[in-house]
């Protein structure tokens, strides 16, 4: 799944030290989203999350969510859809649609179209990669985030049949405990993250295991 990957400009923003942010995560506004803000913001465990007015802010609450790679709750529905091979799975073919369909959940979204261009550029430079699940000829699903050398910050996904999303994930968590990755990111605990076995830490534990992830 990862490619190669090329290293853009440093950020030219210096990341606040997230030890230090109030509970409810909200570290800095402003900035950008050049390649090499958005990768110094998560190798220091803050992720962009923009507001309802596309205000860009930068976030690492306490606690934070991660999926255990040896925690995910496959549910014995989950596991015979699989079994089905009613969907098909792949890796990296089609980011920019993944990411589109992210920004097209009924529920809302906070990914602006500057966020979009934002990832899509960092999929260019190999370091945001998507699951994409295909039920027939037509994206069914997917999972898309960032990996910076053990860590996977899971940014967003989407479905539109039943349960393609948790086959995009159930995917990524394979692929990352193949590949000796240590850390999933979820940054928050949703009733349907929970449901698939994340779980949340406090954040100075989230930022040790994020220092050995990027050890």
């Amino acid at each position: 799944m990862i490619v190669a990957r090329k290293d853009p400009p440093p950020s030219r923003y210096e990341m606040p030290d997230p030890a230090h942010a109030p509970a409810h995560g909200l570290i800095a506004i402003g900035g950008d989203l050049a390649p090499g803000t958005i990768l110094a913001a998560y190798r220091r465990g803050i992720f962009p999350w923009p507001d309802q007015n596309a205000r860009l802010l930068w976030w690492s609450p306490d606690p934070r969510a991660i999926l255990p790679l040896d925690g995910f709750h496959e549910s014995r529905s989950l596991r015979r859809t699989r079994r089905r091979d009613r969907f098909r799975v792949t890796w990296n073919e089609a980011f920019a649609a993944v990411v589109r369909g992210c920004s097209e959940r009924r529920e809302g979204t906070w990914i602006t179209s500057d966020m979009a261009a934002a990832y899509n550029e960092l999929h260019a430079l190999g370091w945001a990669h998507s699951v994409e699940v295909w039920c027939g000829p037509e994206l069914a699903g997917g999972v898309y985030g960032v990996a910076i050398g053990g860590l996977f910050a899971a940014e967003s996904m989407f479905h539109r049949p039943r349960d393609a999303s948790k086959v995009a994930l159930a995917a990524l968590v394979g692929e990352l405990a193949t590949a000796g990755f240590s850390l999933l990111d979820v940054q928050f605990r949703t009733p349907h993250l929970a449901s698939l076995g994340a779980v949340e830490i406090p954040r100075a534990e989230y930022l040790r295991r994020l220092r050995s992830a990027l050890g």
